[in-house]
């Protein structure tokens, strides 16, 4: 069991995300950096989606009230378990009554901005609707349908005894993407790109652009170039996923996050592609980025890699509770 001594907001239980309720009008909810939460999972032998907390206000605290095989993913948060540095996307063990503390993350302009806490068997709570993930909006799944709070105790699933000790290299560096010198996100144009001035399209993948603090799970408002359509467009309601890019009369996007509503009327002019959505999902507010022009192959290719770098992450880390064990 885990004892949160942290009194801070917005740290949830997620997993990889409610998937096939969108047509009930339920979101997918889930890890905003999916490859964060699988990698830490895999570290420790869980299933890749087993549920973890989701860590975005710092620091946090924690406690082990009996042991526990962990791993830490995505920020690095300058982890210490009691006094004992901790390295970043690395698994280790705690005893009960050991506390796990995450500081501040470090890094440049891109460094992450999300941690991850993956425990041995998962976070045990209840699955609704197929996911344990928590959805805010609709005050359900998760740890009683919110965000944690000082005091809250999270069970921990069933698990074997661990092998830990090793780790992982980030995502950032095993598939970087940048361009100009900044990071950068592939995406797909949409329905009413071509609706769009062609002055706007231009500066919209020339420029770079901002993530304001009016930012959060829900959706990430950009601020660059202000993107003018050729004549007004007035769409009725319609469906929307994580990652769809929307433009508001004031032409300002908006990109929609793990927590989107599964509807929306405002044009969309692009989508980020599943396989890039960790990398805004992780970028800090007030840090910038570029847009890169992609295509369906492409996509389909990005993906492919996501999935063999998790595959190669899981050999390995199965080679090495063998290799372990034999010793």
């Amino acid at each position: 069991m885990i004892e949160i001594l942290s009194d801070t907001a917005l740290a949830t239980v997620q997993d990889l995300g409610r998937t096939g309720a969108l047509n009930w009008g339920v979101g997918t909810s889930g890890a905003m950096d999916p490859l964060a939460l699988a990698a830490g999972n895999l570290l420790l032998g869980n299933p890749a989606g087993a549920a973890a907390i989701e860590i975005q206000v710092f620091p946090f605290l924690v406690r082990f009230t009996e042991p526990c095989a962990f791993a830490l993913t995505g920020a690095d948060c300058a982890a210490r378990l009691d006094d004992r540095p901790l390295l970043p996307w690395w698994s280790g063990a705690a005893t009960a009554g050991q506390t796990l503390r995450l500081g501040l993350p470090t890094g440049t302009t891109w460094r992450a901005s999300r941690a991850y806490l993956c425990v041995a068997g998962g976070i045990d709570v209840p699955d609704v609707l197929g996911s344990r993930s928590t959805q805010l909006r609709g005050a359900f799944g998760g740890h009683e349908g919110r965000a944690l709070r000082q005091g809250d105790h999270l069970r921990t699933g069933t698990a074997a005894a661990r092998i830990t000790g090793f780790g992982a290299m980030p995502p950032a560096l095993a598939l970087p993407l940048e361009r100009g010198g900044l990071p950068a996100i592939r995406v797909l144009p949409s329905a009413e790109y071509a609706r769009y001035t062609a002055a706007s399209r231009a500066a919209f993948w020339a420029e770079p652009w901002r993530i304001t603090p009016q930012s959060d799970r829900y959706g990430y408002r950009l601020a660059g170039p202000t993107l003018t359509p050729e004549a007004p467009i007035e769409l009725r309601s319609h469906g929307i996923v994580p990652g769809v890019i929307q433009v508001p009369h004031g032409g300002q996007p908006i990109v929609q996050m793990r927590d989107a509503q599964p509807s929306g009327g405002y044009p969309k002019i692009g989508t980020i592609i599943e396989a890039d959505l960790w990398r805004l999902g992780q970028a800090p507010i007030g840090s910038r980025f570029h847009f890169i022009e992609t295509d369906w192959t492409s996509a389909l290719a990005a993906r492919d890699a996501n999935e063999a770098w998790l595959a190669g992450l899981d050999r390995l880390a199965g080679l090495h509770r063998m290799r372990s064990a034999a010793r």
